[in-house]
Order: C-alpha cells, then sequence, then structure tokens
C-alpha cells in the first residue's frame, strides 16, 4: 500500500514539472511573438537605412550661383546670325533639356552623366565656344507656339521618351527625343475642314491625353488614338461668360486630381474640371494677355504671368476673392513669353526679364529673394531641374536689322542669345527633417557646393 502511495506521489509530481515547462514553453512562445511584431522587417530596416541616407539638396539663394555649362555659338548661322532663343525646359527625369529658338528648331542637351560629382571649374559666358554640341536638332516647318514633355518621360524606358510640339499652320507632333522622328500627328480642323493650329499645349497629369489651346476653345486628344479625334470644350458660356481670347497657356495641379487652369491672350485666367471641362473660377487682374499659368508644389496657389505686365499674380485656390501678392519682373515692355519656374522644394519661384536678370522669390512670404545676372539681354526662359540644385536659362530677343551705312557694331557676344546651366550653392537635409523643417529656414545645414 505505502509503495503504490509512493507511487502516486511521484507521478503526481511528475505532471506537475509537466505542467510547469509547458507554461514556461508558452511564455517563450508569447515573447517571441511580441518581439517579431515589435522589430521591423528586412524591408522596413533597408527602407530606413535609405531614408537615413538619401537627403534632398536645399539651394541657397543668398550665394550666388555658378555658370557650370553655356551654349550660343551653335545657335547661331551665317543665314541667321542673329537667332534668339524662345525657351528652356528640363525633362521630368533631369536627363536632359530641350530649347526653342526662333529658327524653328528645338536643340536637346544631355546632362553630362559626372553632374552629379563636385565641379571645381566654372564656365565663362567669355569661351568662344560651347560647352558641348546638342545631342538632337529637330527642325519645324514654322514657328513653334509652344512644346512640352512627357510627364513620366524616363531615359531608361525608350517608349516615353517624347515632348510634343505646336507650331503654325500644322498639327501637333509627338517627336521621339532620341532618334528625332516624328511618332505622332494630332489633327483639329475649323469649320472650313482645315488644319487649325494650337497655340498652347500640355498634357494631362496621367500622361494619357493632350490638351490644346485655341482660339475660344479647348481640344482634347487621347495620347494613343493619334488622328483627327479629339473632344472639344467651348471656353465661351451661353451667357458670355468664360474665356473669348486664345487659349495661351495651360498648367494642371500637381496635387488637385482634375483641376486645370488655362491662360488667355483676353487678360483673364480660368480654372476647369478636367473630367467635364466645368467652369470653376475666371480670374481677372492681369494687364496683358497671360502667356505662363503655373500650380505652386501643393497645388494651393497659382501663378500667372503676362505680356506687358511687371508682375506675376499669386492666387489662392481655395479663396480665389483677391490676389495673394505680386512678384515684379522687368516685362513691362514686351510682348514675349517670359517664362518662370518653382523650384523642386517648394519654397522659391525663379523668374527672368528684359533687364537679364533671374530674380528669386519667397513663395511663403512674397519677398525678393536675390538675384543674378544671366544673361546680357532678355532671359525668356527659367527651369529649375527637377531634383538637382541646378537650373537653365535661355535669353535672346528680336534685334532688326542696322543699315548698312551705320558705324554700329552689330555683333553679338556669347552672353547674348544663349542657354546656360547655373549650379547653386546648397545644403543637405535628411528628407524627414526638411519636411519637418520646412517652415523653419533657420536650419543648421552644412553648405556645399556642386
Amino acid at each position: 500500500m505505502g509503495d503504490e502511495e509512493g507511487q502516486e506521489r511521484e507521478r503526481e509530481r511528475e505532471r506537475e514539472r509537466e505542467r510547469e515547462r509547458e507554461r514556461e514553453r508558452e511564455q517563450e512562445e508569447e515573447q517571441e511573438q511580441e518581439q517579431e511584431a515589435s522589430a521591423p522587417t528586412e524591408a522596413e530596416e533597408r527602407a530606413e537605412g535609405r531614408e537615413q541616407v538619401y537627403s534632398w539638396p536645399v539651394m541657397n539663394f543668398e550665394v550666388p550661383p555658378y555658370r557650370t555649362y553655356h551654349f550660343f555659338r551653335q545657335f547661331r548661322t551665317l543665314s541667321n546670325p542673329n537667332n534668339f532663343l524662345k525657351g528652356v525646359k528640363w525633362s521630368p527625369d533631369g536627363s536632359c533639356f530641350l530649347t526653342s529658338a526662333e529658327d524653328n528648331t528645338l536643340r536637346l542637351f544631355s546632362l553630362p552623366h559626372n553632374e552629379s560629382n563636385n565641379q571645381a571649374d566654372t564656365c565663362s559666358a567669355a569661351s568662344d565656344e560651347d560647352s558641348y554640341a546638342a545631342n538632337l536638332v529637330v527642325s519645324e516647318g514654322e514657328s513653334v507656339y509652344d512644346y512640352c514633355w512627357y510627364p513620366f518621360m524616363s531615359a531608361s524606358d525608350m517608349t516615353t521618351c517624347v515632348f510634343a510640339t505646336t507650331t503654325r499652320d500644322h498639327p501637333i507632333h509627338l517627336w521621339d527625343s532620341t532618334t528625332g522622328e516624328l511618332r505622332c500627328t494630332y489633327r483639329a480642323y475649323d469649320a472650313m475642314d482645315e488644319i487649325t493650329a494650337a497655340f498652347s499645349i500640355a498634357f494631362n497629369p496621367s500622361g494619357t491625353k493632350i490638351f490644346a489651346g485655341y482660339n475660344k476653345y479647348l481640344r482634347s486628344f487621347d495620347l494613343h488614338r493619334p488622328g483627327r479625334d479629339f473632344t472639344q470644350h467651348s471656353t465661351l458660356q451661353g451667357n458670355k461668360e468664360g474665356q473669348s481670347g486664345i487659349i495661351s497657356a495651360i498648367a494642371f495641379s500637381p496635387v488637385h486630381a482634375g483641376m486645370v487652369a488655362t491662360g488667355s491672350y483676353d487678360q483673364s485666367t480660368a480654372i476647369y474640371r478636367e473630367d467635364n471641362m466645368e467652369l470653376l473660377y475666371i480670374l481677372h487682374g492681369q494687364e496683358g494677355g497671360i502667356t505662363h499659368v503655373q500650380f505652386s508644389k501643393d497645388g494651393n496657389y497659382l501663378y500667372t504671368g503676362a505680356r506687358k505686365d511687371p508682375y506675376i499674380l499669386c492666387w489662392d485656390v481655395r479663396n480665389m476673392v483677391d490676389i495673394v501678392y505680386k512678384l515684379y519682373r522687368s516685362t513691362e515692355y514686351t510682348n514675349q513669353r517670359i517664362s518662370f519656374d518653382v523650384e523642386p522644394f517648394g519654397r522659391h519661384l525663379g523668374t527672368g526679364g528684359q533687364d537679364g536678370l533671374v530674380h528669386i522669390y519667397d513663395l511663403q512670404t512674397g519677398q525678393w529673394t536675390s538675384s543674378f545676372a544671366a544673361a546680357s539681354d532678355t532671359v525668356n526662359g527659367f527651369s529649375f531641374h527637377p531634383f538637382l540644385p541646378m537650373a537653365a536659362s535661355s535669353s535672346g530677343h528680336r534685334r532688326f536689322g542696322i543699315p548698312d551705312d551705320s558705324d554700329e557694331d552689330f555683333s553679338l557676344t556669347g552672353n547674348e542669345n544663349c542657354a546656360s546651366i547655373w549650379s547653386f550653392s546648397y545644403s543637405l537635409a535628411a528628407e524627414n527633417d526638411t519636411s519637418a523643417n520646412f517652415e523653419d529656414s533657420n536650419g543648421n545645414f552644412e553648405d556645399r557646393n556642386l
């Protein structure tokens, strides 16, 4: 009897030890699950590593930029020595930039691959030679009214390497930016069944349509259906409300999907819904015909510029009652299209003018920040690089011939009718720090130069 009781007690102790071991195993499993839940995944660790390594260049406009590359000689020929540029635009991927000139020619210049390295030497405008030759030259039959890049253009995907142009008495052309071949044409016809040329063009943000501005009309073309198929929208309502002139500028909001702004030579700016072209706002305030419209990076503000008008106007899309502020530029005596641009960080705007200067403005305050001499004649084009602390400028204006008996020297310098690439001093700020310190311009960053 005693032996049986001893055995029973032993079995009971063994069962108790087994239950204890089971509880320990359950606790260990719970701890492992908690650690797995709290521990970052391998992908998260890689992403965190990229966030720590990646830095966004914040340009310092208080330090004058230096000219990295300069081009003027290849724009001049014996038959047209006074050919002048009309604008410059960076490609969306930043690999190249495109210029337009009075000789009905567009030239594409690729940015050298070593541009990210520090540059010890600067390029002087006094040099007799261009920095390098254009990689591609596209000749149009008539004067180029407008041109734009496909929004998803990437040099790594050849199918996306295209840009669109519109010229006088011609349809819209879609050009291959690598071969210079004409890929497609988009034709609009008037009431007499004759081809009518667009005065302005722009891709919608999704890259599926080309919007084109005409006299009192906007027409949209399906990018994948070239030819004469288009959708037409009148910019003048039945009650005569809207825009009655030539639609000279088009821009899409980068944030508010489906919002498109159009400028007209009747001195008005309008904002429409893209899907049904419902008129949302009509804006008046410019003293001349609108030549350029552009949204801010956050889509909350719209900037408009006009010919023979010395001010760029800032409008708040959320409250269109009045103008937010005006930015001065020297354009009161020219009919030229003088373009401006907002830098990638979204805080500053740069614009050219007849005084040969590029003026930089703080968009949060509307105050002038700095300026630098970009040319000896009218700076008609200015474009910030999509992500590098660089910008491109173009200059020139129409010059009329001087009589043969005049003693005046009509030769141009290398700083006239030219294009230049500018490198800005910059600071490195981690992406997270940048967004956190956007409102504070007094961050302690280490200044660097390209």
